[in-house]
């Protein structure tokens, strides 16, 4: 290793690539890493992290509501949003001197400038400097998707959302994944008239179909609008202040804002990978073996940039594993992407983990599926009318437990706990033989018959 300036050099600082630099380094490399953006990647600095901060803002326009009922007098509520975007953002801006403290703590050497490969082992940066590498890791990301229409450039993206000046009084969110309707959460509980276009006839695929419906039902008597099977045929600014909307088979409508969900893409260009000849797939993805290895030696790639599993803490497992696999004194290993357990934090949020009854059906052929359908106890005294559904799919052979569906308040932290059940493969009497803890929604998991 001694013929290169570092044994490995990565490009990107998100979850993936910080952790694997940090884990190689820690096993003795000599570790490098280059960011042109901000440390922490998308989760840190404009993704899943700043948008749990404002998705807990906006349960507070329910909470304040439901109070009163508990008795609570609090007057007039009024809310702020530059407050809001103010302390959010601040906290994004601790979290990346974190990053880039715990890189500079294990020796990485933080390069926060553009990097491309511009030869065998060779990366170039931005100011000129040439750099060489015995392995060279790609955790660069994805970025978000943009529709083919006129006008597009007049929208944003979750990107920019966190940034925005004032909140719109009428805004259009295009996507039917958890990005687009984690937003339209925010902006209706924030006082936003909302309404989502989806290309599409259903939201959220590769979710149950129960809790999708029930999504849809919860969201609508929320005030959400939704248009399906609709597309955007352009979108023109309005002399008076936001933008004039056409969308197909619909009247031009007036709105605010035009906030694009609607899928995210790969960051593979001008990255230099046909220099050396990555070899990537039809979305723009770099394709990789099991250990995270692309079409050359000493190539790798972890994170969304390879298509997997967008997942964080999924680039973070292939990070830790390609470190260990490549400068750890262990058996080279790659990361199990099956039953991954995921959340939607809409309002209310959706969790999930392993098959939906329909995979379920299709793989297994005779399931048994069981169902808790309730209406929290909080809700009950609140006045609030929405209720709560857990689904438990069967093996109809064995019992064992092939996935779990809840749309609840607090569902992904009941999740998480459930998850392991699921990947442990246990039955559903083990679920049955454990007792509940009274009186929570969670001991619905333990006593559905």
């Amino acid at each position: 290793m001694a013929d290169y300036d570092y044994d490995l050099f990565t490009i990107g600082a998100g979850s993936g690539g910080v952790r694997a630099s940090r884990v190689s380094a820690a096993h003795g490399a000599k570790v490098a890493i280059a960011e042109e953006h901000r440390v922490g990647g998308t989760c840190v600095i404009r993704g899943c992290v700043p948008k749990k901060m404002l998705v807990y803002g906006a349960h507070f326009a329910e909470d304040l509501e439901d109070c009163q009922k508990f008795g609570w007098d609090i007057g007039e509520a009024t809310f702020d949003w530059i407050k809001l975007r103010d302390n959010v953002l601040a906290d994004v801006d601790r979290l990346e001197g974190a990053y880039t403290e715990t890189l500079e703590s294990h020796d990485v050497k933080v390069f926060k400038e553009r990097a491309v490969i511009t030869g065998d082992h060779e990366i170039t940066l931005e100011s000129g400097k040439k750099i060489t590498a015995k392995h060279i890791l790609i955790a660069t990301g994805a970025q978000p998707r943009l529709p083919d229409c006129e006008g597009v450039e007049h929208g944003i993206t979750s990107n920019e959302a966190f940034h925005l000046d004032e909140l719109p009084k009428k805004v259009i969110i295009a996507g039917g994944g958890y990005i687009a309707n984690e937003f339209a959460g925010i902006f209706n509980e924030f006082g936003s008239q909302v309404k989502i276009v989806n290309r599409g006839d259903q939201l959220l695929r590769g979710y149950d179909e129960a809790l999708r419906d029930r999504l849809l039902q919860i969201s609508i008597m929320k005030g959400i609008d939704f248009q399906f099977n609709s597309v955007f045929e352009y979108i023109k600014e309005c002399p008076d202040g936001g933008y004039f909307v056409k969308l197909s088979d619909c009247e031009e409508e007036h709105v605010d804002l035009v906030m694009f969900a609607i899928g995210r893409t790969p960051n593979t260009g001008g990255l230099g990978l046909d220099t050396v000849g990555v070899e990537l797939g039809d979305n723009g993805e770099i394709k990789v073996d099991e250990f995270s290895k692309t079409s050359v030696d000493h190539i790798y790639a972890v994170g969304d940039v390879t298509d997997r599993v967008q997942l964080t803490p999924i680039a973070i497992r292939e990070g830790q594993a390609f470190a260990d696999s490549v400068f750890g004194d262990v058996e080279p290993y790659g990361v199990d992407h099956s039953c991954i357990p995921s959340a939607v934090f809409s309002h209310p949020p959706i969790a999930s983990v392993g098959m939906t009854e329909g995979e379920a059906k299709s793989a297994l052929g005779s399931v048994k599926v069981f169902q808790s359908d309730f209406r929290p106890m909080k809700n009950v005294l609140a006045g609030r009318n929405e209720r709560s559904l857990f689904k438990m799919v069967c093996d109809a052979a064995d019992d064992r437990i092939v996935g779990i569906h809840m749309i609840a308040p607090e569902a992904p932290e009941m999740m998480q706990a459930a998850a392991i059940a699921v990947k442990a493969g246990l039955t559903k009497a083990d679920f049955d033989a454990t007792a509940a803890i009274h009186p929570t929604m969670a001991e619905e998991l333990v006593l559905m018959r």
